[in-house]
């Protein structure tokens, strides 16, 4: 039997130096797969996830929800 929902949560690595995320191609990549499997993606919220020190920039957690169509 295929789940009505499929939560996945997704790590975004924010670049040290500049804007943006170092890893959206993976997210993505996420989205694409669930996709495929005849998932749509319902919601998505995010949440910071703090920093991993020196050089290693901050972190938000990408909670994606996906129902089946």
């Amino acid at each position: 039997m295929i789940p009505n929902y499929v939560v996945l949560e997704v790590v975004l690595k924010e670049k040290f130096i500049g804007k943006g995320s170092k890893n959206l191609s993976e997210l993505e990549g996420v989205i694409n797969a669930q996709c495929a499997k005849g998932f749509r993606l319902h919601t998505i919220t995010t949440a910071n996830g703090g920093s991993k020190g020196f050089g290693g920039g901050d972190r938000l957690q990408a909670t994606l929800v996906f129902e089946s169509v």
